[in-house]
């Protein structure tokens, strides 16, 4: 499972982490640094996040350096010795990343990443670390919702071009199909992923054509088991021509119809209804336009018979939470546990460990604990394992550890709506240790 859409280059970060990575070097501080990831709480209208971007953050971490081009860089701003740059020419990441595994279901406060090395290459990584793990855990976690509210039925991503950047698209695409979606429009996407790809029509397709009958039958020539757009200007005539060519080229030509306008509630339901009575039941109904978790919930809750999704703009910017207080905090120096007291933003001291506990195949508490815990005391499984970052991981095991993950939240956890989670995650163990 490659992320071959990001160049991984050493001046991909933050001018402060190379100030300050300079003043280790100066000061002669080489100790071993544990920085950990974490969000701080979790965006209002999130119950659960899925942690992602382990799998890319695997591929930076092997490829990290910093080039020809960089150093020259770097030394045209006059901010850095010549022997500091030489260091960097030559620094590659020579740590242990250790991390929950791509697609595990995590909550606030709870370490999701940790980097443990020496403290100038730690530091330096800290916005690559964030801006990897950052979008995918966002993505990830909406697209597991918008497949949660549709019930089994099948979510396609559409939305690539109003995704922020080619980068976020493909990864859009790619944490879609991991979250259960069927596959994604985009055809780079299917290529550099394997991801399954799928189309329809577009309503320029029927409008250049003199009649809507003449640009169905041509589709259907051309194409045959398709998709046919059917509200480009009058929905009930359009069911009425559809009709008409499945008696006269065979019902097997049509395999779906989609709306993309309007009532879908009450434009699907006639649409059905005309079909059923026509004697074309196989013929399935595929939505799309201005589709989220939440009007998917809401169409299915009013009763459309809708087979299948077209998801775009809203999932993959995640419109209702495109950004989680994620950050990237020293929790330990050369053996020294450190901490942060500001209010608001204080951290634990040490090195820490996920414990959950599942009961009956469900997830029932997690404890954070610091490092030197033994989880067989908690009769717990511990979630940060040390990442082999050769060993790549195919994209269906993450996808199938996605779905039992999915399988293992309460109900009220996997709603849509808010809940209080207070009871999930414990942090007393930290306090007696």
């Amino acid at each position: 499972m490659s992320n071959i859409s990001f160049l991984p280059s050493g001046i991909f970060v933050d001018l402060y982490e190379l100030t300050m990575a300079q003043s280790y070097w100066k000061s002669s501080m080489r100790g071993e640094a544990v920085f950990e990831l974490f969000v701080r709480k979790l965006p209002q209208n999130r119950n659960f996040l899925l942690a992602g971007g382990i799998e890319s953050l695997k591929e930076y971490l092997l490829n990290w350096s910093f080039s020809i081009e960089d150093i020259e860089y770097l030394r045209s701003l006059n901010m850095f010795d010549n022997d500091f740059l030489e260091l960097l020419s030559a620094l590659h990441f020579s740590g242990t990343l250790w991390a929950v595994k791509e697609g595990t279901v995590v909550f606030a406060n709870e370490p999701i990443v940790q980097v443990k090395a020496p403290i100038i290459e730690a530091q330096l990584l800290e916005t690559a670390v964030i801006n990897l793990v950052h979008l995918e855990t966002v993505l990830l976690s909406k697209c597991a919702r918008v497949v949660l509210a549709a019930k089994d039925r099948a979510v396609i991503d559409f939305g690539s071009r109003r995704a922020q950047g080619v980068d976020a698209a493909l990864k859009a695409a790619k944490c879609s199909y991991l979250a259960g979606a069927l596959g994604t429009s985009n055809l780079l996407a299917g290529k550099i992923y394997g991801i399954p790809v799928f189309g329809t029509m577009a309503h320029s397709y029927i409008q250049a054509h003199k009649s809507e009958e003449e640009a169905f039958r041509k589709f259907l020539n051309h194409y045959p088991a398709t998709v046919l757009l059917i509200d480009t200007y009058d929905y009930e005539k359009a069911v009425l021509t559809v009709i008409k060519l499945s008696k006269e080229l065979g019902a097997d030509k049509i395999k779906a119809l989609r709306l993309d306008s309007g009532n879908l509630v009450e434009l699907s339901n006639y649409v059905r209804s005309m079909l059923d009575k026509a004697g074309l039941s196989q013929i399935e109904l595929f939505c799309s336009g201005g589709l989220d978790e939440y009007k998917i919930e809401e169409l299915l809750k009013a009763g459309a018979p809708i087979n299948g999704f077209g998801v775009g703009t809203n999932m993959v910017v995640s419109k209702d939470a495109p950004s989680l207080d994620m950050v990237y905090k020293l929790v330990e120096y050369d053996g020294r546990g450190v901490f942060k007291s500001s209010a608001g933003k204080e951290t634990v001291p040490g090195a820490k460990q996920v414990f959950r506990e599942k009961r009956d195949g469900k997830l029932v508490k997690d404890y954070v604990a610091a490092w030197k815990r033994n989880d067989k005391e908690l009769k717990a499984q511990a979630l940060l394992t040390e990442v082999d970052l050769l060993k790549e991981e195919r994209l269906s095991s993450v996808r199938d550890r996605i779905s039992e993950e999915l399988n293992t939240l309460p109900e009220h956890i996997a709603a849509l709506e808010k809940c209080s989670i207070d009871d999930i995650v414990d942090f007393s163990l930290l306090s007696s240790n």
